[in-house]
């Protein structure tokens, strides 16, 4: 005797339409909370960042002239200038990044292209991104403790040691991720071609992630040009013309921090001056990184 089993599909439990209508209303209205909830806050945001940049814009604006750029900061009432503070501030956030850049550079390589999965790899990895999220003053604090008390003074060369270690993480970030992007299929054809693999990383990935490197610098750039409080534990500033290194330098935010709490009116304007060139720089390097990714992309 045989027995035959027919295999079907079991239908499931019907669902009752108006309990469906009615999840489906609940839901409605929990997107339109949310959504209502994002709105307002967005445009509580932009309110505020709205009303930081009209009042930076008219103030700065209204205090800028060319004795800005031609003069060095003076005594109260003399008519002086941000000239010196320019200058420090365009050496020492240069030469940070010259320093940072290529240290940064070669741990992103060395994380993306050496240290895959390693624990090495994951302990540096680590402290990159506790670096990335430190607060600048411990930066700062950390150089006077390493550089400025063995001098016994202040100095641009901490200011730029400074800059440079904040500068590092970011690079080190940017340089990783744009080295992951690019296809290990890329890789395995150079290498079967004979080449080493320094040349590989150098001649291919490199220059495949040109771009993104560079975006990652000019974002550094733009994050160091603002750093007021590790200057004030290792270059401090100077009031007068000094591209020396090794003494006190002058540099924009240390200048703006100085002269805003000044009861002086001339040295309120220049702050506001100073306040909108550094928001101009930071704008059009930010700009400019982004339009480099997108290009990339």
């Amino acid at each position: 005797m045989s027995l035959s089993l027919s295999v079907g599909t079991v239908p499931g439990p019907r669902k009752d339409p108006s309990v469906a209508a009615a999840l489906g209303r609940r839901r409605k209205r929990a997107d339109l909370v949310v959504r209502t909830l994002c709105i307002a806050a967005t445009l509580v945001g932009l309110a505020f960042l709205a009303s930081i940049l009209v009042t930076l814009t008219y103030r700065g604006f209204e205090a800028m002239s060319l004795r800005v750029f031609t003069h060095v900061t003076a005594a109260p009432g003399s008519d002086g200038g941000l000239l010196n503070a320019i200058v420090g501030s365009l050496i020492q956030a240069l030469m940070g990044t010259a320093i940072g850049t290529p240290i940064g550079m070669l741990v992103g390589t060395y994380l993306a292209e050496y240290a895959r999965g390693s624990r090495l790899g994951n302990a540096v990895r680590f402290v990159s991104d506790i670096l990335l999220s430190a607060p600048s003053i411990l930066v700062g604090l950390f150089v006077y403790t390493i550089i400025v008390l063995p001098m016994g003074n202040f100095s641009g060369w901490a200011g730029v040691a400074a800059l440079s270690i904040i500068v590092i993480p970011v690079v080190v970030r940017t340089t990783e991720d744009m080295l992951q992007l690019i296809p290990n299929t890329l890789r395995e054809a150079v290498m079967a071609l004979g080449a080493p693999k320094w040349r590989m990383i150098v001649f291919v990935c490199w220059k495949s992630a040109r771009a993104g490197i560079v975006t990652g610098v000019l974002l550094a750039v733009a994050r160091v040009a603002g750093e007021t409080a590790p200057l004030l534990f290792t270059s401090l500033g100077n009031n007068t013309w000094s591209t020396d290194l090794g003494r006190p330098m002058a540099s924009l935010p240390v200048t703006i921090y100085s002269f805003a709490a000044s009861p002086f009116e001339d040295w309120i304007a220049l702050a506001w001056a100073g306040a909108l060139l550094i928001t101009l720089g930071v704008l059009g390097l930010n700009i400019l990184a982004r339009s480099l990714l997108r290009s990339r992309k």
